[in-house]
């Protein structure tokens, strides 16, 4: 009962946010999205950090082609679901300073995406996650398109058309995966236990893999991404670099390598070689970039790109890597455009060479935003140091030249961003930032507790470690034992 709440609470929140008026809106749905986190933190409370499947709920839901409505949540979808339910509040927060056309419709719409990530982060049915992740797809098209920047509908389209093609691919893979089933039923076990040769395995993995790598993206699946994330909406952008990115990472672990092992075993070296060149292409042209918007979504392609080679690794530091290293990069990114958000607000600009001097005049945003850029560069102390070594050192048992390859994030990230830094808050003040306001309000509540979390999780990883290890572990010795019965 307590999951259902938590996947249709936010619906119900979205339906009273669409019906009240638009001066409220913001406040209903920041409400909506703290009870959420509430009931989280109650299901966290009862869970117990081991291998199994907890708070299950499974109906009938289409009988006729064997869909039930399947939700539980392991070690792997506690991570998700608590990324989403602490990130939502913060999105939601750093919005309130922006007075949105039909701003109803607008959280409303936020509101129904919280629900559709929460249906693909707990799913155990293959259409119901298919459902879910549609679900997830559509309010961000809305948000994107409604109230994005001047480019908008040519941009929003090409990431529609992107991702609308992967989950087509996905979709088919779904269907095959169903015939091939002799219970005829969508249930993730049942897939788990097929049987299939290593050329039924090649093409599934690669539908499956196509719509994953375009959602979070990869090499060279990112095209969308930069245009996507500079002419959305600032909480479309933390939404989509936060949160529904994830869900490709997601679907990796959950979907992808249990499902047919084989296939990426025959695959594996094509995926880790396309990470590895999104992390050394996406930091090159993060450095040429004069918006300091689309330096930030390049990093985070690269960032995404050494998660996704640590999970490729197939072992147990780098699926353990990529759990704390995607709540740790949807922390820091929501920060990083946030504060961004926060300056083109005032000085109606990002681009990094007509800023400067922000420190003397803003010392306060200063702090917080060195405390983030920190842990975005993955200094040791900060949130990002545990997740990307444990990465590298997952791909350093792959492949020890790739390692040092993928190694170049953490390097190039560091130039980039400290540079970046440099140029937006130090050195002298010019007759544009001469007159900028240190942050107050809802901007300190959500830059205080982004940094909190970041010194948190970076001193003490120890409880999200904890939470994942044992799923983890027993994702890895399905997938073994899989290998070992095939080969």
């Amino acid at each position: 009962m307590e999951l259902l709440i938590l996947i249709f609470l936010p619906l119900i929140g979205a339906i009273v946010t669409a019906a009240l008026a638009k001066k409220t809106a913001k406040q209903t749905a920041l409400v909506f999205s703290i009870l959420s986190l509430a009931t989280t933190i109650g299901l966290l409370c009862k869970f117990t950090p081991d291998a199994s499947t907890q708070f299950l709920v499974n109906c009938q839901w289409i009988a006729q082609f064997g869909i039930n409505f399947h939700v539980g949540i392991d070690g792997i979808s506690m991570i998700t679901v608590l990324l989403t339910n602490i990130l939502m509040p913060l999105i939601i927060l750093a919005s309130f300073k922006h007075d949105y056309k039909n701003s109803n419709a607008f959280y409303a719409l936020v509101l129904f995406m919280q629900s559709g990530l929460l249906l693909v982060f707990t799913s155990l049915d293959a259409f119901l996650f298919y459902i879910g992740w549609e679900a997830a797809l559509i309010p961000i098209y809305f948000i994107c398109a409604m109230w994005g920047g001047k480019d908008r509908i040519k941009v929003n389209m090409k990431f529609f058309v992107y991702t609308i093609a992967g989950s087509l691919f996905m979709l088919l893979g779904m269907i095959y995966l169903y015939l091939q089933n002799p219970a005829h039923n969508f249930d993730i076990n049942a897939f788990y236990a097929l049987n299939l040769d290593s050329y039924q395995q090649g093409w599934v993995f690669w539908a499956f893999f196509i719509a994953f790598a375009i959602k979070m993206p990869i090499f060279p699946f990112h095209t969308w991404q930069p245009d996507t994330y500079t002419e959305a909406p600032a909480p479309g952008t933390m939404l989509l670099s936060g949160i529904m990115l994830k869900m490709g990472i997601y679907g990796v672990i959950r979907w992808l390598l249990p499902v047919v092992p084989q296939g990426v075993h025959d695959w594996t070296n094509v995926a880790m070689i396309l990470s590895v060149i999104g992390i050394v292409y996406a930091s090159l042209i993060a450095f040429t970039q004069k918006d300091a918007k689309r330096l930030v979504a390049y990093s985070s392609i690269g960032h995404v790109g050494l998660i996704a080679a640590g999970i490729f690794a197939l072992n147990t530091q780098g699926l353990q890597g990529s759990m704390v290293q995607m709540l740790s990069h949807g922390i820091n990114v929501v920060g990083l455009f946030f504060v961004l958000d926060i300056i083109s607000s005032q000085l109606k600009t990002n681009k990094v060479d007509e800023l400067g001097g922000l420190a003397k005049v803003a010392p306060k945003l200063a702090i917080t935003f060195l405390i983030i850029v920190l842990g975005t560069v993955a200094l040791p102390g900060t949130n990002g140091f545990v997740g990307e070594f444990l990465l590298l050192m997952s791909v350093y048992q792959y492949n020890v030249w790739m390692v040092a390859v993928a190694g170049l994030t953490i390097i190039f990230g560091a130039v980039y961003m400290l540079r970046m830094y440099q140029k937006v808050m130090l050195g002298e003040t010019n007759s544009l930032t001469i007159g900028f306001t240190d942050i107050k309000g809802t901007e300190k509540l959500v830059l205080y507790i982004i940094c909190a979390l970041i010194i948190v999780m970076g001193v003490y990883p120890k409880p999200v470690l904890q939470l994942s290890e044992a799923s983890v572990q027993h994702l890895l010795e399905q997938v073994n034992q899989k290998l070992t019965g095939l080969n």
